[in-house]
């Protein structure tokens, strides 16, 4: 079958081409801006991009149009496809049909860690022999791609609660039908498509629906948004994990930074070794242990396979370090996810290192402002925090106000570069943190305190 992707180079999409490829499918695919670093790895795949959407691509003639969630009504290939009645669907509704079909499918779903943990989850049914298939927002650095289809029976798959298509407002997860699913946290966010944290809600409540009696939903103890989804219904086992106090059938993370113990009512049966840092991962890895025991991987064998995970790109990925300053790359882009990072951060480095926090409000909830006041209560634990101005149409300095001389404000990435510079020093730790290329921040930082000397 020939498809031809729309919106090819999103981190879904371009999974979900790479899945189809190995699948043997002839794969074609536009985007309004072909970018590497999935561009790269589309083409050496052996798929054709296609700069915009121009409506002479409908000359392809492919089998199926796979419309991406970037597409909609007026985008020109789209109105050429709909005014000739040419066969389309959705990324996820394809991904359903054609992938998951008869898999053991295995999702995580949350605001934030989703990928951490679908990468976790992925690598311990690896390690454990069960060659899985998975789809991932990321690279996990453990397999080196971010989808294949595997060989076993199980998918393990990233599932994101945005909305499906223009043409179905369903979240993406709902098509995925997973028997076992991860409800790693739930707060606002996507404030482009939801109007306020029940209609969230909601969607989470729709995917709890399609989770079989005989599956199990592995919940977040600390959540009470995700109590609240639980009480709409659950027909499925219940594993939660996180509880503050021990509870017959909790898993709960304890101890340092870099180990913790798994725990079982009163017994301890697993403790994890490894080199990540914060709270949030140990909770990550809670959730995943829990998930792959459903599938018969015990947390003795997932414990093990976590002391050889590696994580994600651009989760903590360290850059470069100039002249004893460390320039890190993170993902972090709402503020809960901003402050979890940072604190983790904060607890694996000296007292006499600084952090300086430097972020892009880049995803649509950030532009729009709706949760501009929460930043200073992200960001205290940050040293300084460097803010970029541009693209928004809210005022970053006002908004940072209350954190005084410890914020700065940049009116571009050149402009905040600059001032970063001019405020390092040896020990420092610059921690970068967008859910796009932040202007290429990274190298700049590092070509400039190099040329400082």
């Amino acid at each position: 079958m020939h498809i031809h992707i729309l919106g090819i180079c999103g981190t879904f999409m371009g999974g979900l081409a790479a899945l189809a490829r190995e699948a043997g499918h002839q794969v074609t695919g536009c985007d309004d801006k072909v970018y590497p670093p999935m561009s790269d790895q589309l083409q050496q795949l052996g798929i054709d991009l296609i700069e915009g959407y121009g409506a002479e691509q409908l000359a392809l003639k492919p089998e199926l149009f796979v419309v991406g969630n970037v597409v909609s009504r007026g985008n020109a290939l789209m109105e050429a496809i709909l005014d000739a009645g040419a066969p389309y669907t959705s990324g996820p509704q394809w991904l359903s049909d054609h992938v998951l079909q008869g898999r053991h499918v295995l999702a995580v779903a949350g605001t934030h860690g989703k990928t951490g943990t679908t990468s976790m989850l992925a690598w311990i049914l690896e390690h454990a022999g069960l060659q899985p298939g998975f789809l991932v927002g990321g690279v996990p650095q453990n397999f080196g791609v971010s989808a294949r289809l595997g060989q076993g029976k199980t998918f393990v798959i990233e599932a994101d609660e945005y909305d499906t298509a223009f043409f179905d407002k369903r979240s993406k997860f709902v098509h995925y039908r997973p028997r076992t699913a991860i409800l790693n946290n739930l707060e606002f966010d996507h404030a482009d498509i939801f109007a306020d944290l029940a209609a969230i809600e909601t969607q989470f409540h729709h995917l709890v629906r399609t989770i079989p009696a005989s599956g199990r939903v592995v919940v977040n103890a600390r959540e009470e948004a995700l109590q609240r989804v639980l009480a709409r219904g659950c027909w499925s086992e219940l594993q939660r994990f996180g509880a503050r106090k021990e509870e017959p059938g909790a898993l709960r993370a304890r101890g340092e930074p870099q180990a913790f113990d798994v725990l079982r009512g009163s017994l301890k049966v697993a403790r994890v070794e490894w080199g990540l840092i914060g709270e949030h991962n140990q909770l990550n890895a809670l959730a995943a242990i829990a998930a792959a025991e459903h599938v018969g991987v015990s947390p003795e064998q997932a414990a093990a396979a976590l002391a050889e995970f590696k994580n994600v790109r651009r989760r903590m990925e360290l850059r470069g370090e100039v002249n004893g300053i460390k320039v890190y790359d993170d993902f972090a882009h709402h503020p809960t996810a901003i402050r979890t990072t940072v604190d983790g951060l904060r607890r694996r480095i000296a007292p006499s290192e600084r952090i300086l926090a430097i972020f892009e409000p880049r995803s649509n909830t950030m532009k729009l402002g709706t949760m501009k006041a929460q930043l200073p209560w992200a960001l205290e634990e940050a040293d300084l925090a460097f803010c970029n101005q541009h693209g928004l149409s809210w005022d970053a300095k006002e908004a940072l106000a209350p954190m005084g001389a410890q914020a700065i404000v940049g009116a571009d990435v050149d402009a905040l570069v600059e001032s970063i510079v001019k405020q390092a020093r040896p020990g420092d730790q610059l921690l970068c943190m967008s859910n796009g290329g932040f202007g290429g921040i990274h190298d700049k930082l590092l070509h400039a305190l190099a040329a400082r000397g």
